[in-house]
Formats: structure tokens, C-alpha cells, sequence
């Protein structure tokens, strides 16, 4: 078994912080379902822009509030303001990797959704993996019509441009339990 990333609520921002609740961080739950977070579910948190990374249990605020709140002590560990990662885990088979497409939402600065990601990784004719990243725009198309745009982003250079250090090829072979 390997522990891998589930769910990724990227650049997120801290909406507020309650020292006085008695812990967790409150989230959006339309963020939470469309990333695939569940209510109690321990998350690691990593602050952008401090450095600091916490593990909490998820608790839902409003549908549709954009919250982001850090609560009890975890309060401590941020500003409103600053930039999370959110991410959920999940341990899986190695030989399941290949099946197994973690979602990503990356964040517009008022907590809108910009962009549902998911990550892909796959075997090579040369048995290396290969790790890519399909982008699914939210919001509005350009004439208005609501919609997500699906589209696999182009080349390695586009990907490091947009994502930085994403696309990586593990120029490695399977071990020898996947075969």
C-alpha cells in the first residue's frame, strides 16, 4: 500500500480564524464535493504563505459561503489572507496507481473555483510512469454559457509554466510488486 494524494483544494484563502471553536478547519461543502472531502475527514494543511503545515479534521460551513476557517488551535497557525493547500490522502494498492485520478480545484482570490484538476498517472512503453494533468475550466465559456472546458494540458512546457514542476516523468521502473 501507498499513500497518495486524493484531493487538493490548492491556493485556497483563510476567510478567518476562530480561537475559541474547538478545533478543525470549516469549509465550503460545494468545494468539498466537488473536490471529494468528507465531513470529519483529516486533511494536511500547508500555509503558502507562512511555511506552517498542520493536520486537521474537516467540518462544513455554509453551501456556497467560500469559507475557509481555521479553528482552535490550528487558528494559531494562520492570517486572514493567506494561502492554503488542503489536501485529503488515501492509501491504495500500488498496482491501482494507474486507475487512481486525484481531483485538484485550484482558486480564483475570492474563493471561486478556477479551475478542477485531475492528476493522472500512467506507464510508458518504456515502463516509466508519467504524471499529467487535465485541466477542467470553471465557470462561464466566453459567450456566457455556463460550463467546464476538459482539456489536457499540451506540452511539459505549458505545464511547468501554469503549475510548476507538475508533469514529471519518474525515469524509474516499476518495482518489481506491480509487475
Amino acid at each position: 500500500m501507498i499513500k497518495v494524494i486524493r484531493a487538493k483544494l490548492h491556493g485556497i484563502k483563510v476567510t478567518n480564524a476562530d480561537l475559541d471553536y474547538h478545533g478543525s478547519i470549516t469549509l465550503d461543502p460545494e468545494h468539498c464535493e466537488l473536490a471529494g472531502i468528507y465531513p470529519l475527514e483529516f486533511v494536511e494543511i500547508w500555509n503558502k504563505s507562512s511555511g506552517a503545515r498542520i493536520s486537521t479534521y474537516v467540518v462544513f460551513g455554509a453551501a456556497g459561503s467560500r469559507c475557509c476557517i481555521l479553528n482552535g488551535a490550528a487558528a494559531r497557525t494562520c492570517q486572514i489572507g493567506d494561502q492554503l493547500i488542503i489536501a485529503a490522502s488515501e492509501y491504495i494498492d500500488r498496482a491501482a496507481l494507474c486507475d487512481f485520478d486525484p481531483t485538484v480545484l485550484t482558486f480564483h482570490p475570492d474563493n471561486t473555483v478556477d479551475q478542477q484538476l485531475q492528476y493522472r498517472v500512467r506507464t510508458t512503453a518504456a515502463a516509466t510512469y508519467e504524471l499529467s494533468v487535465v485541466s477542467h475550466t470553471m465557470g462561464c465559456t466566453h459567450n456566457g454559457e455556463s460550463g467546464a472546458a476538459q482539456r489536457e494540458l499540451a506540452s511539459p512546457v505549458e505545464q511547468m509554466i501554469n503549475y510548476q514542476t507538475i508533469n514529471r516523468r519518474l525515469a524509474c521502473e516499476p518495482m518489481k510488486s506491480d509487475r
